[in-house]
This record gives structure tokens, C-alpha cells and sequence, in this order.
């Protein structure tokens, strides 16, 4: 089941240091563990080895599952839902986090006049993204070799880190700034609200109670602001967070259902179905063929 370790909607801030060039975080810890909705003014990069669920990046809100890298640069509000059943032998979850000074940043390019350019290049950037191909599968062994560096050695790699991200194209957006205004603040207030409780019963007055608003504003606000209706909205989240469960644990169809927040097995098989155009079972089975395929085919090659 996904967490809902989110216990507050109150953005957290926290603080620059200056001890470090760079702030190198290596964790393995148990699921509800994770920092809360927080931003800061620093670069991140995050690598999540083990474990999937739900985040918020910026005025995004997607699944992720292990593997992923992330680059979210500074003043975007974000956190990670770890499912509860998505873990290792020791029942914890693990991630590699690098957080990074943007005046650091600025003193390496002065410093380095061969760093200039891909320095430049990744302050342009004001989307978080996450990497793909076969740069990521460079990114994850070089910050997995990180684990077990010494500071210098991490140095090393960290401008390793910098070249191979700064000019790249294999990459997709997976959350932007958030323009400070009621509506964005708002809507984030639905997302962290649907993240905590989307597993139980949630009626529309629970919602718009939820957020100070009427029944009636509150529909004509979700639907300008996402192009959909709640529930429609509600629907494909519960369905792509079952997926995850499908695909990352060995509950039964039934049992991931109701995590999933479908009380009805029978229904949860329809609206699959129309969603994804096969069963649960199939989309497992299918799913699983498709990895084996891939993770042999890169063995071949």
C-alpha cells in the first residue's frame, strides 16, 4: 500500500549549509521514513534503488518505481509516497540523494573554465526531469559507485556527473515550478489530500471540505485546472498506482484492489480493462514477459 506518512500539507523549507561543495546522502531506511513535502534552494539529484509509489514534483503527480534518477533543480516543492509492500529482505527501502550549492556551481566555473559550458547548461534548466537509456544506466552505476568513495573520489565522480547530465537529451519533464498563487496552492493541497487517502472512500464533500471550498466551486476548479474530473482523475490514479503493485509485489489481484482503493473486485476488473485494454491479470503477466524480454536482450547485447 502506498504511505501516508504525508501528515501535514504545510510546505517544509530547509536550509542551505556550507560545510560541503556538495551534500552526498546514501539511505536505507523503512518506508514511512522518507521527508515530507519540503523545497529548498539547492539542486537535487535522486536515485531510488529500492522501492515505488507516488511523488509530487512541483505541480506534477506520477507513479515512480526503482531506478529512477531525478533532477529537480532549486525551489521546486517535492516528496516521495513509498508503498508499504514494495521493499528488500529487510523490509527498507534505499536511495541515493546528492544535494548541490548552486554557488558551488558558480565557483566551479570559475574555477574550471572546462566545466563552463555544462555548467550553464544545466542552470538553464527550470524543469525537474528524470533520465533515460543508456545515459541513466551510467548515471545509477556511477552514483552507486559513490556508496563507497571517499569525499575526493566523490569529487571525481560528481564532475563525471555534471558532463553527463548537463548536455543531455535523453530525458523527459517529470515536474515544474509552481507559480505561487492561490490556484497552485490549492491544487497542491488536492494532490497531498488524494495521495493520503486515496486507498479508503473519498466523497466529493470530503474533498472540498478538505480545501475550503463548496461541492459545486470545487468541481469547476479541479476541472479548469486539470482538464478532467475528479473522480476520472481519482479513477486513473488508484489504476496506475495498482499497476505499480502488479508489476513490484506478489499480492493477489484481490488484495490489490482494495489497496488500491476499489472495494469491488468485479468493478476494479472493468475499469482496468477499459483503462489498460486487458485484465489485471494479463497486464501482470504481460508486463513480466516484456521485462524478461528486455533484460535478456541486454545480456545478448
Amino acid at each position: 500500500m502506498i504511505s501516508k506518512s504525508f501528515n501535514s500539507t504545510k510546505l517544509k523549507y530547509y536550509p542551505t549549509t556550507n560545510n560541503n561543495t556538495f551534500h552526498f546522502d546514501h539511505v536505507h531506511i523503512i518506508w514511512n521514513q522518507q521527508v515530507p513535502l519540503h523545497q529548498q534552494q539547492t539542486w537535487e539529484l535522486s536515485y531510488i534503488i529500492t522501492g515505488s509509489g507516488a511523488r509530487i514534483i512541483g505541480d506534477v503527480v506520477e507513479n515512480f518505481s526503482r531506478g529512477e534518477i531525478i533532477l529537480i533543480p532549486p525551489n521546486i516543492p517535492h516528496c516521495w509516497s513509498f508503498d508499504e509492500s514494495v521493499h528488500d529482505e529487510e523490509g527498507k527501502i534505499e536511495n541515493i540523494t546528492i544535494v548541490i550549492e548552486n554557488d558551488f556551481l558558480i565557483s566551479c566555473k570559475n574555477l574550471f573554465p572546462e566545466l563552463y559550458s555544462s555548467i550553464s547548461e544545466l542552470q538553464s534548466n527550470e524543469n525537474a526531469v528524470s533520465f533515460e537509456g543508456e545515459l541513466l544506466e551510467k548515471l545509477q552505476a556511477l552514483m552507486a559507485s559513490m556508496v563507497h568513495q571517499d569525499s575526493i573520489e566523490r569529487l571525481s565522480s560528481f564532475i563525471k556527473l555534471l558532463q553527463l547530465i548537463s548536455h543531455c537529451k535523453e530525458m523527459h519533464i517529470v515536474g515544474r515550478p509552481i507559480v505561487e498563487n492561490k490556484k497552485e496552492k490549492k491544487l497542491q493541497e488536492i494532490h497531498l489530500f488524494i495521495l493520503r487517502n486515496f486507498q479508503g472512500n473519498i466523497s466529493l464533500e470530503q474533498i472540498s471540505k478538505s480545501v475550503g471550498m463548496q461541492k459545486s466551486s470545487f468541481c469547476v476548479f479541479f476541472k479548469r485546472m486539470t482538464g478532467t474530473s475528479f473522480f476520472t482523475y481519482l479513477t486513473d490514479f488508484r489504476i496506475e498506482s495498482s499497476c505499480q503493485m502488479l508489476l513490484k509485489t506478489k499480492l493477489s489481484v484481490a488484495e490489490i484492489c482494495i489497496a488500491s482503493g476499489f472495494n469491488d473486485i468485479p468493478y476494479y476488473n472493468r475499469v482496468f480493462k477499459k483503462v489498460k485494454n486487458m485484465t489485471p491479470t494479463q497486464y501482470r503477466k504481460s508486463e513480466k514477459v516484456n521485462n524478461e524480454f528486455l533484460f535478456h536482450d541486454s545480456i545478448k547485447n
